[in-house]
C-alpha cells in the first residue's frame, strides 16, 4: 500500500514539474519575441525615426544612465547631513593580564575575558564637504541633463542628415529607372529604324551603350542605398536583419529647406554654452569650497557602551558595566604648509580658464554660424539653378525626341539630350540634399534643433 501511494505521489510530482517547465518556456518565448516586435517601426517617418533613436541609441542611453548615477552620487553626498548611527561589538580573551609595580609588588590588572557593545551616533553641524554637496546639488544635476541634451541634439542632426541622404539616393534610383525606360524605348526605336534600313547600326549600338551605363548606375545606387540604410540602422540602433523602408512625402521635400537668411545667432541658445555656464558655476563653488578650508569643522557625537568583564567565559555576559557620553568635536587645521592657499589660487586660475573657454566658444559660434549660413546660401543658389536645369533639359529632350522620330535630328542628339536630362535630375537631388543638410548645420549652429 505504501508503495502504491509513493507511486501516485511520484506521478503527481512529475506532472507538476512538467507543467512548470512548459509554463517557463512559454513565458520565455513570449519574452524573447516581444522585444523584436517592439523594436520595429510601423511608420518610419523622420519624426518617428528620431524618437526611436532617442529611446534606443546607446549614447543617449548612457547619458541617461549618467543622469541616474549623478543623482545617486548627490544623494550619497547629502546623506552625510543625516545622523550617523553605528554599532560595534568586541570580544577579547587575555592570555596574560597586564602588570604593574605598586609599592614594590607586581600587581596584575584586568580579567581574562572582556567584551563590549557600543552604540555611537554623530551629527555633522558644519563641514565644507557636505556643505559643497548641498549648495551644488541642483547645478550638478542640471549639468548631467545638459550632457544628455547635447548628445540628443547631435543624434537628431546626424539622423536627419542620414535620413535625407537615404531619401536622395532613393529618389535618384527612381530617376534612373525612368531613364532606363526611356533608353529601352530609344533602343527599340533605333533597332526598328536599323532593320528598316533608315539608319546604320551605330544608333542602336549607342543606345545599347547608354542603356548599359544607366543599368550600371542603378546598380551602384542600389548598393549605395543598402550601405546608407545600414548606416541609418546603426545610427538609431535598429535591428540590422529587419527591413527599414523610410516614408516621406516627396511633394513636401522642397519645403523642408526654407530658412530665414536675415536672422542672427544667439550663442546663449547653444547647449554647449549652457554647459560651459554650468561648469563655471561649479568652478565658482570650488573656489568657495577651498576658501572654507580655513573654517573649522564641527560635529556632535555620543556613545553608549555596554562593557562585560569576567574571568569565566560562561559568566561573561551575566553582568554589564555600562557607560555613555555626549560631546562636540571641533577640528581646526592650523598649518598645512600653504596647501590651502595654493588650492585657492589653483581654483581661481581654473575659473579664469573657464571664462576664456566661454569667450572662445562665443567666437567659435559666430564662425560656425557664418560658415553654415554661407554654405546654405550657396547650396540654395545651386539648387535653384539645378531645378531650372531639370525643367529646361526635360523640354529639350521632349523636342529632340519628337524630331528624332520624325527624322529631323540624329540619334547622337537624342543621346546627348537624354544624358543632359539624367545629369540635371541627379544634380537636382544632390543639390536638394546639400541645401537641407546645410539648413540643419545652420539650425545646429544657432542652437535651434529640438528633440
Amino acid at each position: 500500500m505504501s508503495h502504491f501511494f509513493a507511486r501516485v505521489f511520484q506521478i503527481h510530482f512529475l506532472k507538476r514539474i512538467s507543467l512548470l517547465i512548459l509554463i517557463f518556456f512559454s513565458v520565455h518565448n513570449q519574452a524573447g519575441s516581444q522585444p523584436v516586435a517592439d523594436s520595429l517601426l510601423k511608420e518610419p517617418t523622420l519624426p518617428n525615426i528620431i524618437q526611436y533613436a532617442l529611446k534606443r541609441q546607446p549614447a543617449v542611453q548612457q547619458s541617461l544612465i549618467d543622469e541616474t548615477t549623478t543623482l545617486l552620487q548627490v544623494k550619497s553626498k547629502l546623506a552625510d547631513w543625516y545622523p550617523q548611527v553605528n554599532f560595534n561589538y568586541l570580544y577579547q580573551h587575555n592570555f596574560q593580564l597586564q602588570s604593574n609595580i605598586i609599592g614594590g609588588n607586581v600587581v596584575r590588572f584586568g580579567v581574562n575575558n572582556t567584551s563590549s557593545m557600543q552604540f555611537t551616533a554623530s551629527q555633522t553641524i558644519f563641514d565644507r564637504d557636505v556643505l559643497l554637496a548641498k549648495r551644488t546639488k541642483n547645478i550638478v544635476l542640471k549639468q548631467s541633463k545638459q550632457q544628455t541634451a547635447n548628445t540628443s541634439i547631435d543624434l537628431v542632426a546626424a539622423v536627419s542628415k542620414s535620413f535625407y541622404d537615404l531619401l536622395t539616393t532613393r529618389q535618384q534610383i527612381k530617376v534612373t529607372d525612368q531613364n532606363i525606360d526611356l533608353l529601352q524605348q530609344s533602343l527599340k526605336d533605333a533597332r526598328a529604324q536599323y532593320n528598316a534600313g533608315i539608319v546604320d547600326k551605330t544608333d542602336y549600338q549607342r543606345a545599347t551603350i547608354a542603356l548599359n551605363n544607366a543599368l550600371a548606375t542603378r546598380k551602384a545606387n542600389e548598393e549605395a542605398l543598402k550601405a546608407k540604410t545600414d548606416y541609418l540602422k546603426s545610427l538609431i540602433n535598429y535591428p540590422q536583419n529587419e527591413n527599414l523602408d523610410i516614408i516621406y512625402d516627396s511633394a513636401r521635400l522642397e519645403s523642408e529647406f526654407e530658412l530665414d537668411t536675415l536672422q542672427g545667432v544667439d550663442y546663449t541658445h547653444r547647449i554647449e554654452y549652457q554647459i560651459l555656464e554650468t561648469q563655471r558655476k561649479l568652478q565658482e563653488a570650488t573656489v568657495q569650497y577651498n576658501r572654507w578650508s580655513y573654517l573649522p569643522s564641527l560635529s556632535a557625537n555620543g556613545a553608549y557602551n555596554l562593557n562585560y568583564l569576567n574571568n569565566n567565559f560562561s559568566k561573561l555576559y551575566s553582568q554589564s558595566f555600562p557607560n555613555s557620553y555626549a560631546g562636540l568635536t571641533l577640528s581646526f587645521p592650523i598649518f598645512q604648509g600653504g596647501k590651502r592657499k595654493y588650492n585657492i589660487e589653483q581654483s581661481e586660475w581654473q575659473l579664469k580658464r573657464t571664462d576664456l573657454d566661454i569667450l572662445n566658444f562665443r567666437n567659435q559660434v559666430n564662425s560656425e554660424f557664418s560658415s553654415a549660413m554661407s554654405s546654405y546660401k550657396a547650396s540654395l543658389s545651386f539648387f535653384l539653378a539645378m531645378k531650372n536645369n531639370v525643367k529646361l533639359a526635360q523640354e529639350v529632350f521632349d523636342v529632340i525626341r519628337l524630331q528624332y522620330r520624325s527624322g529631323v535630328k540624329a540619334y547622337l542628339d537624342l543621346i546627348m539630350a537624354e544624358t543632359d536630362l539624367r545629369t540635371a535630375q541627379i544634380n537636382y537631388f544632390d543639390a536638394l540634399f546639400q541645401v537641407i543638410s546645410s539648413k540643419i548645420d545652420v539650425e545646429k549652429s544657432k542652437g535651434d534643433i529640438s528633440y
